[in-house]
């Protein structure tokens, strides 16, 4: 079995620098020559193309941030080069405590597995030896407290009865110890999500740090002459590193400043003393202000505080979790922001002769609850978090509800020192899938862009699906996912038998293309377009040549990208712009500019998207980002988790394809008030005509439709 692995570096025409390594690589693939180049530079990657066979062509969409319900996709890939138009999944366990999607894991990286140790299975720390990515048939397993696993049907869990595969028969050559009803997994229960990392989350973080660990305040003191004078002093020393910074931080961006010095030395076994300090009035106020206590705290204010006190106060030994004070006020106030979050938890009150009482809020619930604490409220001290040694067991209801098939989908494995690893809060064993489960082991780097994949028979599935007793006609997108018209659509001529099939029963269809090649087809899509049942949307992301060079090495240039739109609207087919992605500090300053192009080429209407990073991307994306501006990079994704609630990505419903924050506000305004200024709608198409529809009919000859 081969194995490739392909560093950081550029190659000619394709935009991402990296392939993260594939294991099941054993498919015999045939080069194309797709006709974009007409020489192949000795450093450029060459591209393959295989036929997908699928037994429905045309796609669901429930996404209410999607204009359109069904799609269909006729090239699994891309060879455009974009950096930005590939997907990822599941949460890991890592060992420091916090999670970590799958699909961003990396060789070496160190996770919580499991070993038995004694009588009992016990939570160790273990290391990432390899990972890979297969599309294969996926099920979905529902568990009692509504956690979802999606896996492939050879993946294995933990149950209270042994390893399971999620899969398998009672009898016959499939006989196999699978899940069932019966069985309950074992496991921490499912991950809890973050609070937003918002203003209120730093408010909140600051109040609880402060309060709980620093010295603020304001002295008088007699000088040598008789004068009063008046001294304000803030500081905070602290022996980790990760919170002091994160205060830091978090001071700056109230535009509070502060100094970083070594408070005191290591010395021993006694850790270094770092400390940041401020001693302005004005400062030392604004501090003061910012740590008020709140009159109506917020959700994320009482996460932050949460996690601030608990770096300053809190700690997690032996099992238990705890945070103690000798101030009454801040022990009311971490008793409120934990039921919040319904945390249960006790007070132990502890008097003293010779010093001040002491309170200690332990919480309760086990190790369940105390990764619910740490997923929650995002404490930044890592070496609290550790879990290592604690015994598998736990009160979750984690029994199994049902198991589902779903459609083939891209899964993701690793295999690790112990073993196993603790996804979404349940024990899964490495998933030894073989050769012969995984039929398309592509990664979402350069492979992406270099292994293409091809709908097998696209016309006569779509006749197909269309000619059904029960087909309801509603409108069809082509290119929802990958670009219909990327260069092997020049000689393969999917997305052309598609538009054949909904002319001839006259089905609307809308194209999203970055493409000059949609001209090609302009025979059919005019034809459409007489009835109604036509509309193209244009992608343009700049108009800068050298910048398109680097961001989408293989699509069309902007100014032929104009030119299609141009003609489009001329042949009568009502055409759009889509400014997307539109990127913080590198594209967003070309808006007008290319609103205007798109108005000037007699655009009817016009949209925008805002940069998606979800899972692996965000890597692909940094590495684009330092390779080609490097001295921008960190200005970015500044940006970028500006608009995405303090994360690179934001995943939610409503706010995923727009961000939110001042920035994302500043962006949308320029938006409508430029379109409002050149004429240009912002509905996109109107409603379609679908009484025109005419169901095809399935003679002998048509059945034998395709490529």
């Amino acid at each position: 079995m081969r194995r490739t692995i392909i560093g950081r570096r550029a190659f000619t025409g394709r935009g991402a620098l990296s392939n993260p390594p594939g294991r099941f690589d054993l498919q015999q693939v045939a080069a194309v020559d797709d006709g974009w180049y007409l020489e192949v530079e000795p450093d450029s990657i060459a591209t393959t193309l295989e036929p997908e066979r699928a037994r429905e062509i045309i796609t669901t969409n429930d996404s209410p941030d999607i204009p359109f319900e069904r799609s269909i996709n006729p090239y699994r890939g891309c060879s455009h080069g974009c950096s930005y138009c590939v997907l990822g999944e599941t949460p890991i366990l890592m060992a420091d405590g916090r999670t970590r999607a799958m699909s961003e894991l990396r060789v070496g990286d160190e996770i919580y597995g499991t070993q038995r140790v004694g009588w009992y299975r016990r939570y160790v720390k273990s290391r990432v030896l390899a990972r890979w990515s297969t599309i294969k048939p996926a099920f979905q397993t529902t568990l009692e407290d509504g956690t979802t696993l999606v896996s492939g049907g050879d993946h294995r869990f933990l149950s209270d009865r042994g390893w399971k595969f999620v899969t398998g028969t009672q009898h016959g050559r499939a006989r196999r110890p699978h899940l069932t009803t019966l069985n309950k997994l074992m496991g921490t229960g499912a991950f809890a999500q973050s609070v937003i990392l918002n203003d209120d989350y730093r408010r909140g973080y600051l109040c609880g740090m402060i309060r709980g660990d620093a010295n603020l305040r304001t002295c008088n003191q007699r000088r040598m002459d008789g004068r009063v004078s008046t001294s304000h002093q803030f500081r905070l020393a602290l022996c980790d590193m990760e919170a002091l910074v994160r205060a830091r931080n978090y001071l700056l961006d109230f535009e509070i400043s502060s100094q970083g010095f070594l408070f005191q030395a290591a010395v021993g076994n006694r850790r270094a003393l770092h400390a940041i300090r401020a001693s302005s009035f004005p400062s030392v106020q604004s501090i003061r202000e910012l740590i008020a206590w709140p009159t109506a705290p917020t959700r994320e204010w009482s996460g932050g505080f949460l996690a601030g006190i608990f770096d300053a106060e809190g700690s997690f030994t032996q099992t238990v979790l705890r945070i103690s004070n000798t101030d009454s006020e801040i022990i009311g106030w971490i008793g409120e922001c934990l039921r919040v979050f319904r945390f249960t938890f006790v007070v132990r009150h502890t008097h003293y002769q010779d010093r001040k009482p002491i309170d200690v809020v332990r919480l309760t619930g086990g190790l369940r609850e105390q990764l619910r604490f740490f997923h929650t409220v995002a404490p930044a001290i890592s070496r609290k978090l550790d879990i290592d040694g604690q015994a598998v067991k736990s009160d979750a209801r984690l029994g199994v509800v049902g198991i589902e098939p779903l459609k083939a989908m891209r899964l993701y494995d690793i295999t690790t020192e112990t073993g196993d690893f603790i996804a979404n809060g349940v024990i899964s064993h490495n998933c030894y899938a073989r050769p012969s489960h995984a039929y398309m082991g592509l990664s979402p780097g350069l492979d992406f862009e270099t292994r293409l994949f091809y709908k097998q028979d696209a016309a006569r599935l779509l006749e197909a699906q269309l000619a059904r007793p029960g087909y309801v006609c509603k409108p069809i997108t082509l290119g929802a996912n990958t670009d219909p018209y990327q260069p092997v659509e020049r000689r393969m001529k999917v997305t052309r038998s598609i538009l054949e099939v909904l002319a001839r029963t006259r089905h609307p269809v809308t194209v999203i293309t970055k493409s000059a090649l949609v001209l090609r087809d302009l025979d059919l899509l005019t034809d459409l377009a007489r009835d109604g049942l036509a509309a193209v949307a244009v992608s343009i992301t700049s108009l800068d040549n050298d910048l398109k060079r680097t961001l989408e090495p293989r699509a069309a240039s902007p100014q032929a990208r104009l030119r299609a739109l141009a003609a489009l609207n001329a042949a009568g087919v009502p055409s759009g712009v889509l400014v997307a992605p539109v990127i913080p500090a590198l594209t967003d300053h070309e808006l007008e500019a290319i609103l205007t192009a798109s108005a000037q080429a007699r655009a009817h209407w016009a949209g925008y998207v805002l940069l998606r990073l979800p899972y692996e991307i965000k890597d692909l994306f940094r590495e684009w980002l330092a390779e080609h501006y490097p001295e921008r990079a960190a200005h970015v994704m500044s940006l970028i988790r500006d608009m995405r609630g303090g994360r690179d990505n934001d995943p939610r419903f409503g706010t995923r394809m727009r961000g939110t924050g001042p920035y994302a506000l500043l962006l949308k305004n320029r938006f409508r008030i430029a379109c409002q200024r050149l004429n240009l709608r912002t509905s996109g198409r109107d409603a379609v005509d679908t009484s025109l529809f005419r169901a095809p009919t399935l003679s002998g000859s048509q059945l034998h439709l395709g490529l």
